[in-house]
């Protein structure tokens, strides 16, 4: 497993099924901001690639993160759902199974940054957002889930998609139709998640899956990627190429040099083909 909220993490790869998939992230503390409150972790292992951003300044932030990214990983590996056991009643019956663990992870890494806060009443504000991948077990699949405003992109075939929505303030206007997109790009509250772990309410997280392809690149970040460059702009840097250190480097870079307000977190994720020995 490498979680980091360091500089960055070596290149990992496994192999289930016909699909390899290599994942490599990084982290940076942006140009204005002096503590680092972005973690991220990839255990390949597991299959699992999160990252997560802490809110709460003076470290509580980072605190946050560090717990989620924990809670997560910890509740995805230790607990698995057994096909003859009884489908628990609050699960979701749309869900797989692994999604509705993707679900409780959440919900009790939420519970864990609640709990410390109410231990050490220095830490009060404190919370984070989380967006998370797992690939399923022999299968083709990612199960995607977060909550608040980090996100997941995906590149197929050289078009760049947002699969996930923002829990935030801006993105209700925008769906609203009362700010348009680039308004909510210097919007006063583009900061201002509707959702988060370790918030006053019981966070309900997007979970959803989607099938893997060979050349997909898929791309988790937080918002101190997106909120200095475009859709557009990551779509250009990622559609060039190269290894995913170079992809990687390339994006923190972009969003320092557009100002850097925040700290900026990317881990990408390719999916290669796993060919037979001797063919």
């Amino acid at each position: 497993m490498v979680a980091s909220n360091g500089k960055d993490g070596p290149v990992t790869t496994s192999s289930r099924s016909h699909l390899q998939i290599e994942a490599w992230g990084i982290t940076d503390v942006g140009m204005k901001r002096r503590h680092n409150e972005d973690v991220f972790l990839v255990d390949p292992d597991a299959g699992l690639f999160l990252v997560a951003d802490g809110m709460g300044g003076h470290a509580a932030g980072e605190v946050a993160s560090q717990l989620a990214a924990d809670g997560i990983h910890k509740a995805l590996v230790e607990k698995e759902f057994e096909p003859g056991e009884t489908w628990p009643e609050h699960w979701d019956p749309q869900l797989t199974a692994l999604g509705n663990l993707l679900n409780d992870a959440v919900l009790r890494a939420h519970q864990e940054v609640t709990v410390a806060v109410e231990e050490n009443p220095t830490l009060k504000g404190m919370g984070t957002t989380v967006v998370a991948a797992i690939r399923q077990e022999d299968k083709d699949r990612l199960v995607i889930g977060h909550v608040g405003d980090s996100r997941a992109y995906r590149l197929r075939d050289g078009q760049l998609t947002l699969l996930t929505n923002d829990h935030s303030w801006v993105h209700e206007q925008v769906s609203a139709g009362l700010l348009t997109e680039e308004a909510a790009r210097s919007h006063p509250l583009k900061n201002v998640v509707t959702q988060a772990l370790g918030g006053s309410a019981e966070p309900q997280a997007d979970v959803f899956e989607t099938s893997m392809r060979e050349g997909d690149l898929y791309l988790l970040c937080s918002d101190g990627l997106n909120t200095m460059i475009t859709d557009g702009e990551i779509e250009e840097i990622v559609s060039q190429g190269g290894s995913l250190k170079t992809i990687g480097q390339r994006l923190v870079i972009a969003a320092n040099e557009r100002g850097g307000n925040d700290n900026v977190t990317v881990l990408l994720i390719r999916v290669l083909v796993t060919h037979p020995s001797g063919n």
